[in-house]
């Protein structure tokens, strides 16, 4: 009984690398798969692209509509007939006119619709409505 005693205290005492150095090997495969090499075998002269200018941002014209019925565009008051000649003018000077309309809140309806067909009969075709978001997320209540 005894001798059974010793060589069980004797198996407990030594420690089993084999799983350590399978995991050693496959991590050091895995690094030298992943690894990229950084060789260059043949000297060969590359094109060079040329630079080019930035395209310019596209001008906005800002259509303003007051709450009183006014228009205006840039800062230059205008009604409707005038608004439409304008437009006419800015639009064979730029054929990619871009417009935004900028209405008050409790402008009428009206007037949006009237500044909206002046720009359609210049023959406008980028229109935008400027619009800001409510400050709670939900629709104003009144």
């Amino acid at each position: 009984m005894k001798k059974c005693s010793q060589s069980h205290h004797h198996a407990l005492a030594e420690l089993n690398i084999t799983p350590l150095l399978d995991l050693a090997f496959v991590l050091l495969v895995i690094f030298i798969i992943t690894t990229t090499p950084v060789v260059n075998d043949l000297e060969i002269d590359l094109p060079h692209a040329k630079t080019r200018a930035k395209e310019a941002k596209p001008k906005i014209s800002f259509v303003t509509i007051e709450s009183t019925g006014k228009i205006y565009l840039g800062r230059e008051e205008v009604d409707l007939a005038s608004l439409q000649d304008k437009m006419v003018g800015l639009r064979l000077g730029d054929p990619d006119l871009n417009v935004t309309i900028r209405g008050a809140g409790n402008a009428k309806y009206l007037n949006v619709v009237g500044v909206m067909d002046a720009l359609q009969r210049a023959n406008v075709g980028k229109v935008n409505l400027a619009t800001e978001p409510f400050a709670d997320g939900n629709a104003k209540k009144e």
